[in-house]
């Protein structure tokens, strides 16, 4: 059976038989419906939370039971007593300040999104000022029984939190957190952000006593440290949150306008971290004491985190811009905020081993 070939001149369509609009059409590719996410990627979903709840649990756990003892090993430090139990206090301490942050600085992100939805995630400022509050308490009491595990509670001695710095600089994150509950339950929400910046200050004074040399230097480090390390960590948090609600509300298109305005901030507070931690590391901790003391070895441990943070950080970045599904970033995005918890765990860790001494 033969076919008849058809001429050239019949295989060419006239141009003045094409309008305008065809042309318009045919030149820019068709733009992809958004589809409601169905049972079985609902489930996967779930799925992917609930294995990122169990490495977040996982990693409170362990670290805090195990990390002082690995890291101390065959270092020739002592561990001080309760080193497990303040790197507990301290990572839920960090947790429910990034947490808090985060959702302070994306609610002021998410406002500039062009056509932005009204609807917002459920807040958790108000549950994660009072796990930060009872963390603060209870790192209180270990001053205010100096710097023990107190056995009763006649070994307490609140004088100790009244008339000493480190006290005085425990109840003040105590009540920065009670503060920040209440700021959360009010009507202006976004007010929270000063009695954050008062207990960030207080952290940042607390990392580096008085008689260290040049202990402000140390200190602007650690608050410029930790004020971006918090907005990061927690706003991603609450950005991925936030597009959760906003795609299923069927606006796609806002949520990952939201998510782009993130990655351009994320940069700067990137950079803010990378510096102000090279710059606080050189000042505490020798380079041929690296692998020989357990502050170096925490500090590896941590910078190999943030290292597979930055990749997966550009991976998302990349796929927000030249994916043809740009709402595609958040699988790396979801990678990256599980492996910042865990680099949330770690830097508890790393203020609780002894600071090598070394000018």
């Amino acid at each position: 059976m033969s076919m008849s070939r058809p001429s050239a001149a019949a295989s060419v369509t006239p141009a003045a038989s094409v309008t305008p609009a065809e042309s318009a059409a045919s030149a820019s590719p068709p733009t992809r419906p958004h589809r409601p996410e169905g049972p079985s990627s609902s489930r996967r979903a779930a799925y992917g939370r609930a294995a990122a709840v169990l490495v977040l649990l996982l990693a409170a756990v362990l670290v805090p039971l195990f990390g002082p003892s690995a890291v101390l090993d065959g270092t020739g430090e002592r561990e001080a007593p309760g080193t497990g139990l303040i790197t507990l206090l301290r990572t839920l301490l960090y947790a429910a300040l990034c947490v808090q942050v985060g959702e302070v600085g994306t609610a002021w992100l998410a406002r500039r999104v062009p056509d932005a939805p009204p609807a917002r995630p459920r807040s958790w400022g108000v549950a994660a000022a009072s796990v930060g509050a009872l963390a603060a308490a209870g790192l209180a009491v270990i001053v205010a029984n100096g710097n023990l595990v107190p056995q009763s509670p006649a070994d307490l001695s609140m004088d100790r939190l009244y008339q000493s710095r480190d006290g005085l600089l425990a109840l003040i994150e105590v009540n920065g957190f009670v503060a920040a509950a209440l700021c959360a339950q009010s009507r202006r929400p976004g007010i929270a952000v000063l009695p954050l910046g008062a207990l960030i200050v207080a952290e940042a004074l607390r990392a580096h006593p008085w008689p260290e040399s040049t202990p402000m230097v140390g200190s602007a480090l650690t608050l410029v440290h930790l004020t971006c390390a918090a907005l990061w960590a927690g706003g991603l948090l609450h950005v991925l949150r936030t597009m959760r609600v906003w795609r299923q509300g069927s606006q796609p298109e806002a949520a990952v306008a939201l998510l782009g305005r993130y990655a351009r901030v994320a940069a700067v507070l990137f950079a803010a971290i990378t510096v102000t931690g090279i710059c606080s590391t050189l000042r505490r901790l020798p380079l041929d004491s690296v692998f020989d003391t357990a502050y170096g070895r925490t500090m590896v441990a941590k910078l190999l985190l943030v290292a597979v943070i930055a990749v997966l950080a550009v991976l998302a970045r990349r796929r927000l811009r030249h994916s043809p599904d740009p709402y595609s970033a958040v699988v790396p995005a979801r990678a990256e905020v599980v492996t910042l918890g865990v680099a949330v765990v770690v830097s508890a860790l790393l203020t609780a081993v002894p600071t090598p001494i070394w000018w």
